[in-house]
């Protein structure tokens, strides 16, 4: 799989980079500090875990005394 390096923005390869997506460990790197010093984040939780799901049904299925 083909891909740019999110850092650097070099060209980088699945099949021949052992750090795809990045092209370099120092682009590794650089990506894990920037989540390390919270210049990244994660805006919104993608669900709630209290809020069943659209069908009105538990997520995980009956429980144990349902059965």
């Amino acid at each position: 799989m083909k891909h740019r390096c999110p850092i650097c923005k070099k060209p980088t390869d699945s099949a021949n980079d052992s750090d795809f997506p990045f092209c370099s460990a120092r682009c590794r790197l650089i990506d894990l500090a920037n989540w390390s010093s919270e210049r990244y984040v994660v805006s919104e939780p993608v669900f709630e875990e209290d809020e069943p799901d659209e069908s009105g049904s538990d997520a995980a299925g009956p429980h144990e005394s349902e059965r």
